[in-house]
């Protein structure tokens, strides 16, 4: 069959991968002019990293990721509150652990793609017309083309999700903070594979130092209503929202003017009673961003394009059946991720000093071996179970 899919972050060229296994015609469009770099750094385990394995690109991952050896909580004055030993999680997870710069495990993706995934960049869909049998597309720039399946992987503000399904608005749910990312070089202090975090009312910055001397800030704060596209205009917003927070905040706001980019956007979740329609199907972010307060959306964007895949192959090309296997199985885990995310809006963004406290308390718990056994413990594991991927696709 031959498919379209938006969007070449994470989920796209997974699901690229796992189509071409099958035999199937692929295209990959993407909005941007190039490949995406940067981003913030994720963790990266549990059923993504199978997926990630049974792809063979672990050995890529664990070269170009990180082993961070502490993640420590520091008061105003820098006084070390609480200190977080990532190997816990690491031994929590079997060994199959590591963090990640998310556009370092998109491009190894991409890398292990064959030359058959046609690419298409600087473009996007501007049309979808279902019509039983096919999808009509047309783009900004390309020619106008029909493909037996097209899939949205094209992130929290999908263009095939608005087009084929309705405006944003009727699937998002804000949750009031909004996250920024940026990253410099030559940044001081530097602290090798050390995660510092600053808690203070109504935000939270965490600064990681990566390889060649770049450091890498991730700040949350409270925030409601739009975000302002301008970067200048973004600056201010982040400026005004981290101010009188204390400890590094002053000069970690100093060097906003050094980034070459700064991502900004609401922490939000995408909720849908169903991720297809016809001969369209959502995965990922577009389909189910569950925020970056639950985390965890790599690894459903690397699930969801492998489960697609293979249920495709195992219904022998009848989108239908697969579409409707693939939200049986991955909802659950989605939903589950997701209601967490609502709760956790004190530990990344606290809105009162009490809370703030209370998070400092939580922080400091997790230092008994037993607390942070118990709860990484259960944050580990994944309530999916992936089926082996048929090697042969009938009617294909």
């Amino acid at each position: 069959m031959r498919a379209l899919i938006v969007g070449a972050g994470v989920a796209g060229p997974a699901l690229a991968y796992w189509l071409r296994r099958s035999g199937h015609e692929v295209t990959l469009v993407e909005r941007a002019p190039r490949l995406r770099t940067g981003g913030y750094l994720i963790d990266f385990w549990g059923s993504g990293y199978e997926v990630a394995d049974r792809m063979g690109i672990v050995p890529r991952l664990l070269h170009d990721g990180y082993v961070l050896t502490a993640a420590r909580e520091v008061s105003d004055g820098g006084r070390t509150i609480a200190t977080l030993d990532p190997a816990r999680l690491a031994d929590s997870a079997g060994g199959r652990y590591v963090s990640l710069v998310r556009s370092d495990l998109a491009r190894a993706i991409h890398d292990a793609l064959d030359d058959g995934v046609e690419l298409i960049l600087d473009d996007t869909v501007t049309s979808l017309t279902d019509l039983g049998d096919r999808v009509e597309v047309t783009f900004e720039r390309s020619d106008p083309r029909a493909f037996d399946l097209v899939f949205g992987a094209d992130g929290l503000h999908s263009r095939v999700r608005e087009l084929a399904f309705g405006p944003e608005e009727q699937f998002a749910r804000e949750l009031g903070i909004a996250v920024a990312a940026f990253d410099v070089t030559g940044y001081r202090p530097r602290e090798e594979l050390v995660a510092v975090m600053h808690g203070a009312v109504g935000s939270q910055s965490i600064r990681v130092a990566l390889r060649d001397d770049v450091t890498l800030f991730l700040l949350t704060f409270r925030h409601a209503g739009p975000l302002p596209d301008r970067l200048e205009d973004q600056r201010d917003v982040v400026r005004a929202a981290m101010a009188g927070a204390g400890g590094e905040t002053e000069r970690i706001l100093a060097q906003l003017e050094r980034a070459d980019s700064l991502y900004l956007d609401l922490a939000s979740q995408i909720r849908m009673p169903s991720w297809s329609r016809g001969r369209i199907a959502l995965l990922g972010d577009a389909a189910a961003c569950p925020s970056l307060l639950a985390g965890q959306g790599t690894a459903l964007a690397m699930v969801g394009a492998y489960l697609i895949a293979a249920e495709l192959a195992a219904a022998g090309g009848d989108h239908v059946a697969a579409f409707r296997a693939y939200e049986r199985r991955l909802k659950p885990m989605v939903s589950s991720k997701q209601d967490a995310a609502r709760g956790l809006g004190t530990a990344f963004a606290p809105a009162t000093r009490g809370r703030l406290l209370l998070r400092n308390t939580l922080m400091r718990l997790m230092n008994l071996r037993v607390v942070a056994d118990l709860v990484m413990g259960r944050s580990l594991r994944d309530p999916i179970e992936l089926p082996p991927f048929p090697d042969h696709a009938p009617g294909r």
